[in-house]
């Protein structure tokens, strides 16, 4: 297959692949038959780098079942949440069996609180190495939504590419990660680049990544209708121009840099809060059609909010810092306005 100006190559691992890569997370929400359709068509329109999980439920075996028999033409990341590198190995090897296949082309640690390297007393790097000595894995990543992790490994050269949210309301410590990944070399795979659905204006929003030659976005697609759209970018890429600069300080405007990302590393709640759309409930339902969340269903769920037990437990997880039952108690009250 020829490349293209609109191709983007991770960093020192030759992994070259249209602007367009497919997050998989979402397609464990909906069923085998409708997710292997979504990837059929993703694959025969051009899209070539999947990334999925050992975390995302089915995910990996959805892709599996649907693009196993095209596995040539395509590159596979994967991720371990595990701590153990006894666990490393068993959550590898499910990989690929789900994944009906016999590599990785790149197998990532997902969000650690902190940077495996060798020598740490965990073996999990070690681990790594000896998969990719095995031909189990081909590449070595790292995911986070922790900026000194994310820099600590960027740093460090044990990586060959870093995953790391990266949307145009980054901040200016986060564009510096983006571009420091550039000066080293290091692939970097953006993912929640529409800022997990705060972002409505998809072309803005690749437009925005456009300007960064060395990014890969991988977009989360549930539905045939958010595929079509990234795949009409492929041949016809949105410009970043006077219309959707002014999307883009629109909505840096509104919603500034403190506000849930709906990353979901907060959950479960012991009380069985919805926290990642609860904790941003007042800007979806003013970027939203209301009567999504003014249903039944959704006053239910936001009333669960009174019963918080201040565990603190979703504030501690969550990477961002952020004062997570205050921000639930402010949405909250907001959403009370609606009713």
């Amino acid at each position: 297959m020829g490349f293209s100006a609109s191709d983007v190559t991770l960093g020192t691992t030759g992994i070259t692949v249209p602007k367009n890569g497919f997050g998989a997370l979402p397609i464990q929400r909906i069923d085998q038959d409708q997710a292997a359709a979504l990837l059929k068509k993703a694959y025969l329109h051009g899209i070539r780098f999947f990334d999925t999980a050992r975390f995302y439920t089915d995910s990996e075996a959805k892709i599996g079942y649907a693009l196993h028999d095209v596995r040539s033409e395509i590159f596979l990341a994967s991720k371990t949440m595990t701590m153990y590198a006894d666990e490393f190995w068993k959550q590898l090897h499910k990989s690929l069996s789900d994944l009906q296949t016999d590599y990785l082309d790149l197998y990532q640690f997902h969000n650690p609180a902190v940077c495996p390297k060798p020598d740490d007393g965990s073996g999990l790097y070690e681990a790594m190495l000896e998969a990719k000595a095995k031909g189990l894995i081909r590449h070595i990543g790292i995911t986070n939504h922790r900026l000194p992790v994310a820099l600590e490994a960027v740093e460090s050269g044990l990586y060959e590419t870093l995953q790391f949210p990266f949307s145009y309301l980054a901040s200016p410590k986060e564009i510096e990660l983006v571009n420091l990944c550039r000066e080293k070399n290091m692939g970097f795979i953006a993912m929640k680049a529409l800022a997990g659905g705060l972002l409505t204006n998809s072309a803005a929003a690749y437009a925005f990544l456009a300007q960064y030659d060395h990014v890969l976005p991988i977009w989360g697609i549930q539905r045939e209708s958010e595929l079509d759209e990234f795949l009409s970018y492929i041949n016809h890429p949105p410009v970043l121009d006077t219309k959707l600069t002014k999307v883009i300080n629109k909505d840096r405007q509104e919603l500034g840099s403190e506000f849930c990302r709906g990353c979901g590393y907060c959950m479960p709640c012991p009380v069985g809060i919805e926290i990642p759309t609860a904790a941003r409930m007042s800007l979806m339902i003013r970027r939203a059609p209301t009567s999504v969340y003014l249903s039944d269903e959704w006053k239910i769920k936001m009333r669960k909010i009174e019963v918080c037990i201040h565990c603190n437990r979703c504030a501690e997880h969550c990477p961002y810092s952020l004062n997570t039952p205050e921000l639930l108690s402010k949405n909250w009250e907001d959403y009370q306005q609606f009713l």
